[in-house]
């Protein structure tokens, strides 16, 4: 162990030991990863896959499924509140009954947080886009097991804020699968020694999946009516969708909205602007009544996790939020699985690798914040009230799970 490697488990020795002796009064985050268990599986005999958050988990859907085919006993781990809440209402899913799937909080990257994931260690580990670990990667470097990176997304910001211990974690990478060039380059620009274009997983999810059986009422009460559905939307975005949805309803009479916060933490105060703007609205995540209160609702205000790929499929039009107020964007590919028009901001930064090509093949709209009431008009004029065809997309943007698991099963523990 050099410098480097002993500063750094100083470090996080340090930062360990003072959060298990106040555990109470930490934020839940952090007491969500100091509980984290390893899973009671073989020796070797099990992949590790790692998803931070809500929208790693919902991009690990293909990716697990390929590997229960394989035969692979599989443990998710991810690192917040909001992420262990959606991972624990997914696995019977993911698991489909073949009890291969498990699933929990990631631990501290400190000696002692790591503990029991190393008594019994994986056979390889997979983490999804930038989890990049320096204690864990050292430690399962140091007994000869796989560190794989899939989808890996590296901005040029990201990699100018890089220390030491990042460039060091980077360089004991077995292998990266980048989603794109530039995220491949930047990846080998740190440091990491084999670097190969995956493709975005993103482009390859399974077809969303079905919602609850509440959904029936409200689809009942709302099939005459159009229906905007703004998701993913980012402090400042709400007001500037209820002006736009309140303007197009005065010439659009019956327009209804589904609006779907991007963070959980925002749902109260989203739904209060809801109230003080007089509006007839319910929340997802309440009783679901029959239709004869939802024709009767103006909004639903989605403060769920894991529906709203699906929900696009009960509209008319899409604004993916995220580009309106903020510089990242969000996923547009999620209403185009369904075949929802579909509209974003200008500011798609995260997302170069897709907005591109759709712009060229006619799929997306991208649409400046003033010009959003006058397009919003025109789509509604010309759109089905529901998505009837589903259009392929754009073959460069296909393929990305089939290329992601060629690079990785060679490094994938043997099965049985």
């Amino acid at each position: 162990m050099d410098t480097l490697d002993l500063s750094y488990r100083v470090a996080v020795s340090l930062v360990g030991a003072m959060a298990r002796a106040c555990v109470r009064g930490l934020p839940v985050g952090w007491q969500v990863r100091l509980r984290a268990e390893a899973p009671d599986l073989p020796e070797g005999r099990w992949t590790w896959l790692h998803a931070v958050s809500v929208g790693e988990l919902l991009l690990a859907e293909g990716l697990v499924g390929r590997l229960r085919e394989a035969g692979q006993r599989v443990h998710v781990s991810t690192g917040t509140p909001a992420g262990l809440d959606l991972l624990i209402r997914r696995l019977p899913g993911w698991d489909a009954g073949s009890g291969q799937i498990s699933g929990g909080a990631f631990p501290l990257d400190d000696p002692e947080g790591l503990l029991s994931f190393l008594r019994k260690p994986p056979g390889a580990f997979i983490a999804l886009e930038t989890e990049l670990w320096p204690g864990l990667i050292e430690a399962l470097g140091s007994r000869g097991i796989p560190r794989l990176v899939v989808n890996g997304r590296l901005t040029e910001k990201s990699l100018q804020r890089g220390g030491p211990w990042l460039r060091r974690a980077a360089s004991r990478l077995t292998l990266v699968a980048a989603r794109d060039e530039a995220s491949a380059e930047a990846f080998r620009r740190l440091g990491a020694p084999v670097v190969a274009l995956g493709g975005n997983l993103k482009a390859d999810l399974p077809f969303p999946r079905p919602l609850h059986g509440g959904w029936a009422s409200l689809r009942a009460a709302w099939a005459e009516a159009p229906v905007l559905v703004a998701g993913n939307t980012l402090e400042g975005e709400e007001d500037l969708v209820l002006k736009v949805w309140q303007a197009v309803r005065d010439q659009v009479p019956g327009l209804r909205l589904m609006l779907a916060p991007r963070q959980p933490r925002r749902f109260d105060a989203v739904a209060e602007a809801c109230s003080a703007r007089g509006l007839r609205y319910r929340r997802a995540s309440g009783t679901w009544p029959d239709a004869s209160v939802w024709r009767e609702t103006e909004v639903l205000l989605l403060d769920t996790l894991g529906e709203l790929a699906s929900a696009y499929g009960e509209g008319t039009l899409a604004l993916v939020a995220g580009g309106w107020a903020h510089p990242g964007g969000h996923n547009p590919l999620e209403p185009l699985q369904v075949g929802v028009p579909t509209m974003l901001g200008p500011g798609y930064g995260n997302f170069e690798d897709l907005v591109p090509p759709l712009l060229a093949a006619g799929r997306i709209r991208v649409v400046e914040a003033a010009d959003l009431e006058h397009e919003v008009l025109t789509l509604l004029a010309h759109a089905p009230l529901r998505p009837s065809v589903v259009r392929p997309l754009p073959e460069s943007l296909t393929g990305a799970l089939d290329r992601t698991w060629a690079l990785i099963a060679p490094h994938l523990p043997p099965v049985g």
